[in-house]
């Protein structure tokens, strides 16, 4: 990505990005159509009940791969090839050591933390049972983001993207096969997952063992060295705190929304997988800004990495506009994919009309956190996300709650952080001194 129109670069990086990204949502969307239209409100109140927990833990491991994907990238532009084989496996055994933690913490934590979270009665069991199958596949998660990390960093977005289509398309028919057919009800369906997971991961993981590039995985060679696992946990540890913390805003706001009950919860579950489609752009422009920026910063190419943060945030909030627009206009359509319960589309629809304004300020922070991070600088995008999107954010519902009481201020709560954190980061962005480090 240091030569070439700069448009076009991230255009085509993006793509598969966004492709890719677009089948990730699917596991979980899926799963919440299926459970949704086969099982009922409470089963799906039950999905969605458990994403928030799930982000919380993924999450913090993904702040972690930004850390190595901006090492890996800088190496990779500087074309230094033995920093670069130090990086990757020292990346691979990182993620080995805390997918196999989060397997057994997030299976045995799963009944307390739906506790604490205010999971409502009806759906406890359901939601435990998800939860637990979830976790048992989360290396395979973990395995699969990372892998596909490495290969993103160094250019390769095409690769992910074939993984997740044939493990999408592998868990669909899974989900059909053990929920429609088998009737496993909602275990039917966490199990598809785990497996549509897991197969993405060996998939990338093969790719990297027989590659002959010098960014290929040797089985012997995979430890951690401890220069680097510094420098990673360095420049990733902070996006890993930013994206927990965030994460637990989430839950807190999770914790509000199952107040209203069992409707409430699976008309706001339905929007938030329409949601999670709705700003991949936003991630993948994101994403690939960071990996542009790394890639030329490592080449010494100031000139280009300007001129990419501009056209980069120009290209994200153009297709953001156009996706906001889609979803105010035509949300019952959308949403009743999910189900045609009336009190579960009213909550939906309610979410989705009050929320979508706000994704403009959402691309504009992703899109400079991006250019931040690919300079190295993740400690700020933390900052800002965790005062902003955490902080802000709770103390707006926990405030205005008690006094209201209404499922409206938990959803305004999203636009006035991303508002916050938007400016932040556009201020930073213009009078801090991040480029010539």
């Amino acid at each position: 990505m240091t030569e070439g129109v700069i448009w076009k670069e991230l255009l085509f990086f993006s793509i598969p990005l966004l492709l890719g990204n677009l089948f990730q949502q699917l596991y979980n969307t899926v799963d919440s159509i299926i459970v949704g239209n086969f099982c009922g409100k409470n089963a799906l109140a039950a999905v969605g009940s458990s994403n928030p927990i799930i982000n919380l833990l993924v999450s913090f491991f993904m702040g972690l791969s930004i850390g190595a994907g901006v090492i890996i990238s800088r190496y990779f532009g500087a074309r230094d090839q033995e920093k670069l084989h130090d990086a990757v496996h020292t990346s691979i055994a990182l993620t080995l050591v805390v997918g196999i933690f989060m397997t057994i913490f997030g299976y045995l934590a799963s009944p307390l933390v739906l506790e604490l979270v205010g999971t409502p009665a009806k759906v406890m069991d359901n939601s435990v049972l998800y939860l637990q199958i979830y976790f048992l596949g989360i290396l395979g998660v973990m395995l699969y983001n990372m892998g596909s990390g490495i290969l993103r960093a160094i250019g390769d977005s095409k690769n992910p993207l074939y993984f997740l289509i044939i493990s999408s398309l592998t868990n669909i028919v899974l989900d059909l096969i053990f929920v429609v057919t088998l009737d496993m009800g909602i275990a039917g369906a966490a199990w598809a997952t785990l497996i549509s997971q897991c197969l993405s991961a060996v998939l990338t993981m093969i790719l990297l063992i027989r590659s002959k590039a010098e960014y290929r995985v040797i089985l012997k060679d995979i430890k951690m060295k401890k220069d680097m696992l510094i420098s990673i946990i360095r420049i990733g540890l902070p996006s890993g705190i930013q994206n927990a913390i965030v994460s637990f805003s989430n839950v807190i706001v999770q914790k509000n929304i199952n107040s209203f009950g069992a409707s409430a919860m699976a008309g706001c579950g339905s929007y938030t997988k329409i949601d999670g489609f709705a700003i991949l752009p936003v991630m993948s422009f994101s994403m690939a800004m960071t990996t542009f920026v790394g890639q030329n910063m490592g080449a010494k190419k100031y000139d280009r990495v300007k001129q990419g943060a501009k056209t980069g945030m120009i290209m994200s909030c153009s297709v953001t506009a156009a996706i906001a627009l889609i979803l105010f206009l035509f949300a019952p359509n959308i949403l009743r994919i999910f189900s045609e319960d009336e009190k579960v589309l009213y909550y939906g629809i309610l979410m989705m009309r009050t929320v979508v304004p706000g994704y403009l300020f959402l691309a504009i922070s992703h899109a400079l956190s991006g250019v931040i991070r690919g300079a190295g600088l993740t400690t700020v995008p933390m900052i800002v996300m965790v005062c902003c999107w955490c902080f802000l954010r709770m103390a707006w519902i926990l405030s205005m709650m008690p006094i209201f009481h209404d499922i409206r201020v938990v959803f305004w709560g999203y636009t006035l952080t991303w508002l916050a954190s938007c400016i932040c980061m556009y201020v930073y962005y213009k009078k801090a001194h991040w480029l010539y480090r």
